[in-house]
């Protein structure tokens, strides 16, 4: 079995990406000058692929993350040059009799999208319905044209630009016929409704959670165990001979007080901004000779340790130098770029003018510009493990389609940097916890 390791990206000085809105040319980011980087994560966040006999391949992922490569669809990476797909006006084609029961299967298909991840329709089998779209239950009473309604589907952003509803027929996910079958389904939706049965079903009624309790507890929150067993590491001598607490006096309570509170930031010796998670990982080995792979248990847990030691105080990152300034902006980009088979952007789900504070799906969607970052890594009670802000970040795109980058990768970095200006000034608690 060979495995292709992702090329190591030469990067693009003239790229120019576009963020929400298109900007005069003297706003864009400043795409020059970035290194190449080599990523130091483990294998399987790596954004890396296994070769198959047939010439195509296969994404090396995290265990049970689908493997499916989309090459075929626009990324994060600097390195990428490929525009949004262009709007497409359609005509609805002659000759196909629409077909209500093939549309509603159509229209929960999870394979397809499923479009009741936003939007509401009638039925037991519907469930969870998100909120980030209109309620189409009563849709057909709003005798709105069949032309309109398959435009809507195919490319919404012919009406409205700055939809958060995918391009379904320009990016092939429903065909020119399923999209028939979905309007004739749509145009049968029609009022009175019966009473709601079950109250969780509607994503407007449905109760929003409130929380997992103190996250600081250990017999409620699991992470807490594992950041204290990266103690032992701190005072353990690598293959140098030596080990954190030989240049780092007093412990990490006293020696990393307020430390975390300053990154993300721009380290100057690797020329680019590092997460505490992405300047272990090379630091560590350098220092000591001990190996902290991104998004190795081993990084993760000491990554949590330095944090804890922030706990309570503000995030106060310093954005004053220039490096620093030219990586938000880039960051600030990637939330407003639009990419994978879905055409979204981060702003799309978490963004209070679109989708933050509603559901999507059965999750509530969360509000960037709230502060999302304070309190990572964090326990996933779902997943019953340690995530970070960059798994996140993978495990948000992959869904919509998109080939994830390296954990440690510089794009996410500046993301990362560009989402933690939300927290400034509010205080860190580490780790969090998640469902």
């Amino acid at each position: 079995m060979t495995f292709a390791r992702s090329t190591p990206i030469r990067w693009f000085g003239a790229l120019t990406l576009v963020a929400g809105c298109a900007a005069g040319a003297r706003d864009a980011p400043d795409y020059s000058g970035i290194p190449a980087w080599s990523s130091r994560a483990i294998p399987e966040a790596q954004g890396s692929f296994k070769a198959l006999g047939d010439g195509k391949r296969e994404a090396l992922r995290y265990k049970g993350w689908t493997t499916r490569d989309f090459s075929e669809f626009r990324t994060y990476a600097y390195a990428d040059p490929r525009p949004e797909p262009p709007v497409r006006r359609v005509a609805m084609p002659n000759g196909v009799a629409g077909d209500v029961k093939k549309g509603r299967t159509l229209f929960l298909a999870r394979a397809k999208a499923p479009c009741t991840g936003c939007h509401l329709i009638p039925g037991d089998d519907v469930w969870p319905a998100g909120s980030v779209g209109p309620d189409l239950s009563t849709i057909a009473d709003r005798k709105l044209p069949d032309a309109y309604l398959y435009q809507q589907i195919y490319d919404a952003r012919v009406v409205f630009p700055n939809t958060s509803m995918p391009p379904w027929g320009v990016l092939g996910v429903f065909t020119p016929e399923e999209i028939v079958h979905l309007v004739a389904f749509l145009q049968s939706l029609k009022g009175p409704l019966p009473p709601e049965k079950d109250p969780d079903r509607n994503p407007v009624t449905r109760a929003k959670p409130v929380g997992f309790g103190d996250n600081l507890d250990p017999t409620n929150n699991p992470a807490l165990l594992m950041a204290e067993a990266a103690q032992a590491g701190w005072t353990a001598k690598g293959s140098t001979g030596k080990a954190c607490a030989d240049c780092h006096e007093g412990g990490p309570q006293k020696s990393m007080t307020g430390v975390a509170t300053r990154f993300p930031k721009f380290v100057a010796a690797y020329r680019r901004v590092m997460s505490i998670e992405d300047f272990l990982a090379v630091h560590a080995p350098e220092k000591t000779g001990t190996q902290m792979p991104a998004q190795s248990t081993t990084n993760l847990a000491m990554t949590m340790l330095v944090k804890m030691a922030s706990n309570g105080m503000p995030v106060r990152i310093d954005t004053s130098s220039q490096e620093t300034r030219a990586a938000l902006a880039r960051g600030k980009a990637s939330f407003y770029r639009r990419v994978g088979e879905r055409n979204h952007a981060c702003a799309d789900c978490h963004t209070p003018e679109k989708g933050a504070g509603k559901f999507l799906g059965g999750r509530l969607l969360g509000d960037a510009t709230a502060g999302l970052t304070k309190h990572f890594p964090l326990w996933r009670t779902d997943r019953t493990e340690v995530w970070d802000m960059r798994k996140r970040m993978q495990w948000c795109m992959t869904p919509l389609g998109m080939n994830m980058l390296a954990a440690d990768a510089i794009e996410y970095a500046e993301l990362e940097l560009y989402l933690t200006t939300f927290d400034v000034g509010k205080p860190m608690s580490v780790p969090g916890i998640r469902h």
